[in-house]
């Protein structure tokens, strides 16, 4: 049986043209684009011409873009960068309830060494309130970090927004843009931003590679040590192929992303008025309109959602239950938590995240096979209650 699959907020299949961008790379641009000689200069031309078509997605310059190797170090950087750089001068940073483990778990880090955290709540779609921000904010504030999309039920933030309220009150505004880029149109100028962090394995690239836009004049201590690469900003011999896969990917969805938004965007309103109409007890999480045009998050009520994707994975479907980065971890979603539902009702969640090769009939195939998957489900979790 050949698998659909539904699961491209957790990774996405290389395009045809980004995996020849990286074999050509691997084969003709080996160098080292640190050299000198005509090896290394090859090399270091195919990453600057990836970092021109990478900032050009978001609004940015290219010498603003930092290349990572994925978009948790790009996160890190961020958060760990830009409170090192404001040592004496501030010790507070903001962020929300429902940001990925990425930034939650690097603020924890944070606030073990002397940082005082803010987490904002979020309302039952999964908004922050920007003006929740502007309260939040005090003298001693070095950043705010506000994830432009959330990754399990896609809810899309007012970032422009808050970036003008961290803008007017001198703070630093970061938000991380992994489910978003290429997705949804940035411009970071206009939403106020002074770091973004991406990753390419969400756009049809390659895995192990992402980047950090860091606005000209901001101050960030440097991640890794031990060379010069990036303009001192990230030491490390350049991921070459890596980065060409990105950049590949990036020119390619500048000529895509408003057909592919709404082409996604149709096949995801087919699918969450099917499952609605068809499933009793079934919640759609996140914002109903204001999210990203591929995701459609659920909450199906007396089921579990591990056992949802083992029983869809048989039918041939591959879906989620939340973010593939805690797909081991048993206990209900912080994010579902957060937007107010009960550890009952979030256990049943499903994440049904679509891409630019699914079709309409794999939709509605999906359709028909869900209402069996559900009523099974339910059976055995109700026997195991009682």
């Amino acid at each position: 049986m050949e698998q659909v699959y539904f699961d491209h907020a957790a990774t996405t299949p290389p395009r045809p043209e980004v995996i020849a961008a990286v074999c050509a790379s691997l084969q003709e641009r080996w160098g080292n684009p640190s050299s000198l000689h005509a090896t290394g200069v090859r090399a270091l031309e195919a990453v600057e011409r990836a970092r021109e078509h990478v900032a050009a997605v978001i609004g940015a310059q290219a010498d603003e873009m930092v290349f990572t190797g994925s978009g948790t170090e790009a996160d890190n950087h961020a958060l760990v960068g830009a409170s090192l750089a404001a040592e004496g001068r501030g010790n507070h940073l903001i962020t929300s309830a429902i940001e990925h483990h990425a930034i939650e778990q690097t603020a924890e880090f944070l606030g073990r060494r002397g940082l005082r955290i803010t987490y904002l709540p979020v309302d039952c779609h999964g908004l922050v309130d920007p003006g929740a921000v502007r309260d939040a904010i005090t003298d001693h504030t070095v950043l705010v970090s506000i994830m432009q999309a959330n990754n399990e039920v896609g809810t899309l933030q007012s970032i422009g927004e808050i970036g003008i309220i961290c803008r007017e009150r001198g703070v630093l505004f970061h938000t991380d843009a992994v489910q978003t880029f290429g997705h949804v149109r940035i411009d970071v100028r206009e939403m106020h931003l002074d770091l973004l962090s991406l990753s390419a394995h969400k756009l049809y690239g390659p895995k192990g590679v992402g980047a950090l836009f860091v606005r000209k004049g901001v101050k960030l201590e440097p991640y890794l040590h031990g060379g010069g690469q990036e303009l001192g900003r990230r030491a490390s011999t350049e991921n070459v192929p890596g980065i060409v896969g990105l950049g590949e990917a990036a020119r390619l969805v500048r000529l895509e992303m408003n057909q592919e938004a709404e082409q996604v965007g149709a096949l995801r309103d087919r699918l969450v008025r099917g499952v609605l109409a068809s499933i009793a007890d079934a919640r759609l999480t996140g914002h109903p309109t204001q999210r990203l045009p591929n995701n459609a998050s659920f909450c199906l009520r007396g089921t579990d959602g591990h056992a949802l994707v083992v029983a869809l994975d048989a039918e041939g479907f591959a879906v989620s239950s939340g973010s593939a980065c805690t797909s081991g971890w048993t206990r209900p979603s912080h994010v579902l938590l957060a937007m107010g539902l009960a550890p009952e009702e979030a256990k049943g969640s499903l994440r049904v995240s679509l891409g630019r090769s699914n079709t309409r009939e794999e939709v509605d195939r999906f359709l028909q096979v869900l209402p069996g998957v559900v009523a099974r489900v339910r059976e055995i979790s109700s026997a195991g209650v009682r």
